[in-house]
């Protein structure tokens, strides 16, 4: 990871609906934080302050992040560290959390020049936001979808705010593009 400045080459694309709903590839900012209490709230009353919404987040132990870098290392049977080297990463990133989030739409350039200023480390990624019905079977169609055309998942996250509210969902694709082109046929379809 690295601290970068940088400009949003992905954003929604306005094809896919004037309301500001449906299917958008959006960028993702993936940073890590200390494990520790109020970090969170850090981050959010900065992006507060700034007037930047929080669209969408997920948080996770980064020790888990590792121990996925560490089994895809056993698969490959590529060496990338000692196997050592990832023992002990995994012991000291215990002390981390690797947050996803997504900015509100339009002020990603904003999110990224804050945390760069405040010395943040972080990533952006491109990724593909949705909003479901909130029904069962939604998310089954969707990622069935995905396994017919040989997508793979990297990692999903979503929440509703209600029982008659749609379902936010951001997926990270192997094949963003591809990945666009099917959700713009599911929202065609509709």
């Amino acid at each position: 990871m690295y601290t970068i400045t940088c400009r949003v080459i992905y954003s929604s694309n306005p094809a896919l609906g004037a309301d500001g709903e449906g299917i958008m590839v959006r960028t993702e900012i993936s940073l890590f934080l200390k494990n520790e209490p109020g970090e969170l709230g850090k981050l959010a009353t900065l992006m507060g302050e700034a007037g930047i919404n929080i669209d969408a987040l997920t948080i996770q132990d980064a020790s888990a992040y590792v121990l996925e870098l560490f089994k895809a290392r056993g698969k490959s049977l590529k060496r990338i560290a000692s196997a050592a080297s990832y023992n002990s990463m995994r012991k000291d990133s215990a002390q981390f959390a690797l947050i996803r989030l997504l900015a509100e739409d339009g002020k990603t350039n904003a999110a990224i020049d804050l945390l760069s200023q405040h010395g943040y480390t972080f990533d952006i990624m491109p990724v593909i936001a949705v909003q479901l019905d909130n029904k069962p079977g939604e998310l089954a169609r969707l990622s069935s979808r995905f396994g017919e055309e040989g997508i793979n998942i990297n990692y999903v996250y979503g929440s509703v705010a209600g029982p008659e509210a749609k379902c936010l969902f951001v997926f990270c694709p192997e094949d963003i593009e591809l990945a666009a082109k099917i959700f713009a046929e599911e929202s065609a379809a509709e």
